[in-house]
């Protein structure tokens, strides 16, 4: 009997023990698929993040080189621009030719005076004012206001006395005309 207790208890050993490492084995196939699936996973957030941020520093990386190429572009084109146009609307000889073609347009053979109201640059006003008193104010109908501003720094404005519109023909106007025309083929200089 002893030998069947032994044998009996061997057996519901054995059993218990293969059993059991049926079901460890079980748990570790298990714990194994989702160690292997939350792997899976974590490298496709990984992989997505990497495909993002390599996106966006590509995105920054484009835009702060368009943006370096514009400024470049603008430092180039308006310093080009304003050292000709400064000298020029600078220079009285000039501003007194462009004064006195403004001034005829607005002084057609046929038509009724208009009176004109002039600003031009503080800087210019010992060399200008002779010559708004006398030539200008001989060779036009109407009455001709001339006020200095030290805000004009080159060239001038003018505008019916009455007001209503002013043109401006000063430096910066002509510093930004200037460089509409230029941008083009600086960008082209610069960056093929």
């Amino acid at each position: 009997m002893q030998d069947k207790l032994q044998e009996l208890t061997d057996r519901l050993y054995n059993e218990g023990l293969s059993k059991g490492k049926h079901d460890g084995e079980e748990l570790v196939q298990k714990a194994q698929a989702e160690a292997d699936r939350i792997i899976a996973q974590a490298n496709k957030e990984a992989d997505e993040l990497k495909t993002k941020v390599a996106a966006d520093v590509k995105m920054a990386a484009t835009q702060s080189i368009a943006v370096t190429k514009q400024e470049i572009e603008k430092m180039v084109v308006t310093k080009a621009a304003q050292e000709g146009v400064k000298a020029n609307m600078g220079n009285a000889a000039f501003v007194k030719e462009l004064v006195s073609s403004v001034v005829k347009a607005f002084n057609p053979q046929n038509a009724s005076p208009v009176d004109l109201s002039l600003i031009l640059p503080e800087a210019l006003k010992a060399e200008m004012e002779p010559f708004v008193k006398n030539e200008i104010a001989n060779q036009f109908k109407g009455e001709v206001k001339v006020d200095y501003s030290k805000k004009v720094n080159g060239g001038f404005k003018v505008a019916p006395k009455d007001g209503g519109y002013v043109l401006n023909f000063t430096d910066d106007e002509f510093t930004q005309l200037i460089a509409n025309y230029l941008r083009p083929a600086t960008k082209k200089i610069l960056f093929g």
